[in-house]
């Protein structure tokens, strides 16, 4: 399973470092255009997670998992074969709702591989191992971008595909996992009127908006407003990635059940508020110090990323029965993307665009919504109809 994450995250790092590129200087989109395609997308693709969830409840999900990924490299081949943008889209959104959909099939998947006890363990050690794949497959990119050339982007494209392929191949030799027959997840609309797990899930989405943080904010922040070199976006990036990797799995334990996961987002929300009123001090101090302030803000933000991250997949878990996991799983990813949507533009206005206080006011944030997680938590376990919840 570890071999068939980082061959398929090896493709997800080609494609989101030369996708851009490739769709507007090889298929001759504009910039508008392909903002506009995979905006329209990503919200298409928010009602693909419950239900593909829920299938890999009542199916097999190592199977699920490997046909969505055969069905992943189809649409990957497709950009090859598109001119014009409703062909784009078209492409585009049946893309976001595999994306979307594999996401709660992938955790439903590491559920049946590792057992109750070990799961959360095993989604920590997958995001390490996701982390290397995409740092490789960004590194292949580079190739590509710098040779800039038609064929270049042109394997860029098809080594996307061959690894959703290669990845499902891996993934077939695992053991089947066939679920009971007396097994009755509930239905799509039954996890969304489950409104107790549905604000726990807002919760943990809120505090994951730490990640629009790193992907976008932060470049903007360490240009625009520090004195601090370009450079130090990629010092940074590296340095997130390498400490995922050292952590990911040593920071799991503690999150085992669901009162534990959410006591480990509240302390990821102190952690994530500290790197917040580190990372805004760089915008007030001299290059010098501004350099030393951003790797030591980033040491603490990664501590918080790992916990919000575990903590967050690891509710998701314990707050689900045994045969919903899937379900549940997809219901909590709808929450989390809905929440990163109309987060993001939010992000960037009020930390880049306002006052030096936006830092501030997103620090405070996130500490009253860790403070709030473990009662919603505990409400929410309180009215499970169905047992071991707790655990």
């Amino acid at each position: 399973m570890a071999g068939a994450t980082l061959v398929n995250t090896v493709g997800t790092g080609l494609w989101s470092a030369g996708a851009a590129v490739f769709l507007t200087r090889n298929v001759g989109l504009s910039a508008a255009e392909v903002g506009l395609g995979l905006g329209a997308a990503g919200l298409a693709g928010l009602t693909a997670s419950v239900p593909l969830g829920r299938l890999a409840d009542r199916r097999d999900p190592r199977t699920v998992r490997a046909v969505l990924q055969v069905m992943q490299g189809c649409v990957a081949c497709a950009y090859l074969f598109i001119g014009s943008f409703p062909a784009f889209l078209l492409v585009a959104v049946l893309d976001a709702l595999l994306v979307s959909g594999n996401l709660p099939v992938r955790a439903a998947l590491i559920s049946a591989v590792a057992g109750p006890t070990t799961r959360v363990r095993a989604f920590a050690a997958m995001r390490a191992v996701a982390n290397i794949g995409i740092s490789t497959g960004a590194g292949l990119a580079a190739v590509a971008l710098l040779a800039d050339t038609r064929l270049g982007y042109l394997l860029l494209v098809g080594g996307n595909a061959l690894t959703y392929l290669i990845s499902a191949g891996l993934l077939m030799r695992l053991p089947s996992m066939p679920r009971a027959a007396a097994a009755s997840p509930p239905s799509a609309r039954g996890v969304l009127r489950d409104w107790r797990f549905l604000l726990v899930s807002a919760a943990a989405a809120v505090l994951g908006l730490h990640q629009v943080l790193l992907a976008l904010v932060l470049p903007l922040w360490i240009v625009g407003r520090t004195s601090a070199p370009a450079v130090m976006i990629s010092v940074v990036l590296l340095t997130n990635t390498a400490l995922t990797v050292l952590l990911a799995v040593r920071l799991s334990t503690g999150a085992e059940s669901a009162f534990g996961a959410a006591r480990m987002l509240r302390r990821a929300s102190w952690l994530l508020a500290v790197a917040l009123l580190l990372y805004a001090a760089t915008g007030t101090v001299g290059t010098a110090a501004a350099v030393i302030l951003l790797v030591g803000a980033t040491l603490v933000f990664t501590l918080g990323d790992l916990l919000q991250s575990t903590g967050s997949a690891a509710l998701a878990y314990g707050l689900a029965s045994t045969e919903a996991v899937g379900a549940y799983q997809g219901g909590h990813q709808l929450i989390a993307d809905l929440v990163q949507a109309g987060g993001t533009t939010l992000l960037v206005l009020l930390l880049i665009d306002g006052p030096s206080a936006g830092w501030l006011l997103l620090a405070g944030v996130f500490v009253l919504t860790g403070l709030a997680t473990p009662a919603l938590t505990a409400r929410a376990l309180r009215t499970a109809t169905w047992s071991g919840g707790a655990g």
